[in-house]
């Protein structure tokens, strides 16, 4: 019976002690898995990142110089012209009104009358080239009487006065007709309606009365280039200054423009270094900031909240032929450079947390943590510089918990 005690005894001791090293293994404080990164010595750089897009600086919008109908275009967007050479459109002049019945009466009647004095003049040339026939007989008659002394010297000053008097009377005659055939002409103009375009530029009226000339006004590239694209590509009637084609030189004149936050704007001086992104190639372009300009506009961003931005223009520094396949009017992404360094103690930028107004970092010594105030220089979201207040290599948590305090058992979460 006493062994069978003394048995009893120690089987409840043992799971007495085994329910006290389980207890004790489950409430122990265990360490918290974090994120680690480490205080490196290396380059860095502030930038400013934006969507931009490219654009001929120096694009020519050709126009209807006069009111006219624009024959159609037959230049495509991305064809290459010569300045002064190349026809891009052509127009003819604008048709002349409709004629109402009264008009047309009108203009019927001008012309009637207009071919009768033609026909009057022609008349009078007639009769003044039969006077001047007879006044040169005359005139050759008196001086044959007057060698013979048989006609006095005032005779035959008469007759050359008379002869005189008749050439002028014919080439009076010679002009009235000129005079007459234009009167007609204007009076056949005055009947020229709508016209339906013929072959070789002759137009002709419903009735056939009068006959015009359409004359071809081409419009020739002010400037070499490309074709950036056509405004006005069917035939139609066009008022003076409607734009028809666009024309830049996407090979030599072509930039980025970009929309920055006005904030940004300040920081960005001509001549920063830029790298253009996801562009479209397989290796990123470089670039330079040419001009701020100086007027800031307003503009609603995606959710609608209103922002001021300012222009910045960027110019391509790499050779053509490596970004030969942009055009104008295309997406780049760019990151325009403010601040770089190649020796910088940084850190990530996540191990900042404020504190009291100050940033501060949680160093990671010997699996326990240490707070640890930081002067904090240059952040570009990823690094931030560290000017003072943390040594070369530390190790720091990234993303510190809220319940992580000085002293707590850390360690490294394995990311599996």
């Amino acid at each position: 019976m006493a062994t069978k005690k003394r048995s009893r005894i120690w089987l409840m001791g043992s799971m007495v002690a085994v329910l006290v090293v389980a207890l004790a293994y489950a409430f122990w404080p265990r360490a918290t898995l974090v994120d680690m990164g480490s205080a490196m010595r290396g380059p860095m750089l502030v930038s400013i990142d934006e969507e931009g897009r490219t654009q001929v600086s120096e694009a020519y919008v050709v126009s209807a110089p006069v009111a006219g109908r624009l024959l159609r275009v037959s230049v495509e967007p991305g064809d290459i012209v010569e300045q002064g050479k190349s026809t891009i459109a052509r127009m003819l002049p604008v048709n002349p009104p409709a004629l109402d019945i009264r008009s047309r009466e009108e203009g019927k009647a001008l012309v009637s009358s207009a071919e009768a004095g033609l026909w009057m003049a022609r008349a009078e040339l007639d009769r003044a080239q039969a006077d001047k026939e007879l006044a040169a007989e005359e005139l050759r008659r008196a001086r044959s009487l007057r060698t013979k002394g048989l006609l006095s010297q005032a005779a035959l000053d008469q007759a050359q006065r008379n002869h005189s008097a008749v050439d002028a009377a014919l080439r009076s005659a010679h002009s009235a007709i000129a005079l007459r055939e234009a009167e007609l002409a204007t009076a056949r103009s005055r009947l020229i309606s709508f016209t339906n375009a013929g072959k070789d530029g002759v137009t002709e009226t419903a009735n056939g009365d009068a006959r015009a000339i359409d004359v071809t006004i081409p419009l020739n590239a002010p400037v070499s280039g490309h074709v950036l694209r056509v405004m006005q590509e069917s035939e139609t009637v066009l008022a003076a200054g409607t734009p028809i084609v666009e024309i830049g030189d996407i090979t030599n004149d072509l930039e980025i423009v970009v929309e920055l936050l006005s904030t940004d704007a300040v920081q960005v001086s001509p001549g920063d270094r830029v790298h253009i992104l996801k562009w479209g190639g397989p290796h990123p372009l470089n670039g330079v900031v040419e001009r701020i300009e100086p007027w800031g506009y307003t503009k609603f961003s995606a959710l609608g909240v209103e922002e001021q931005r300012v222009n910045a223009l960027i110019q391509f520094t790499d050779p053509v032929e490596r970004r030969a396949a942009l055009g104008h009017g295309y997406r780049v992404e760019v990151q325009i450079v403010v601040w770089e360094t190649q020796d910088a103690l940084t850190v990530p930028a996540s191990a900042l947390f404020r504190e009291v107004g100050q940033w501060s970092v949680f160093v990671v010594d010997a699996g326990r943590t240490l707070r640890q105030s930081v002067s904090v220089g240059h952040n570009n979201g990823v690094q931030a510089e560290i000017l003072e207040g943390l040594e070369e290599s530390a190790e720091v948590v990234l993303y510190p918990p809220p319940g992580l305090e000085d002293g707590s058992r850390v360690a490294k979460r394995v990311v599996q």
